[in-house]
């Protein structure tokens, strides 16, 4: 069973209910450890004052920690749904490229998938889910064992 990381922005409603989706999609995954899903909105750091120097270390130290032990990286690219561009969140897009370094596979999921996506993230990803599609569904059921074995599944644009 596959630990992940979940990266993705959490500053408003619509970016929650995203993260919900995409949440419930991997816990029906058979190859997903469906209590081994690290949702970093979940583990901040609230014995210091939002902002504060110590609460950006614990936050900064305990995200990456979790990168690092992650099996599997599941980003989620939709910032901004409102905007002409797709232009992604960057603490998001920093964890993204964490995991390419330490070569952890990435899952990226997208929910308007008619916005191009960047071309280090296509050429990083493992694989590719159009969630205003059936993306979601094959989530669910994508097959995250020996993910590092696998050729990358890349969208075509």
């Amino acid at each position: 069973m596959n630990n992940v990381y979940l990266a993705a922005p959490f500053f408003d409603d619509a970016q929650k209910q995203r993260i919900e989706q995409v949440k419930a999609a991997l816990q029906a995954n058979p190859t997903i450890n469906s209590d081994g899903i690290f949702i970093p909105e979940e583990h901040q750091f609230e014995e210091e004052p939002f902002g504060s120097r110590a609460w950006q270390q614990y936050v900064y130290a305990s995200d990456m920690r979790q990168v690092h032990r992650a099996d599997v990286l599941v980003a989620i690219l939709d910032y901004d749904m409102t905007s002409a561009t797709n232009e992604p969140d960057s603490g998001t897009m920093f964890e993204v490229g964490a995991a390419v370094a330490e070569k952890t596979p990435v899952l990226i999921v997208q929910f308007d998938a008619d916005k191009d996506l960047n071309l280090m993230i296509s050429q990083g990803l493992t694989a590719y889910f159009d969630a205003s599609k059936d993306g979601l569904a094959e989530l669910a059921t994508y097959n995250c064992d020996d993910l590092r074995s696998k050729p990358a599944n890349r969208p075509v644009f």
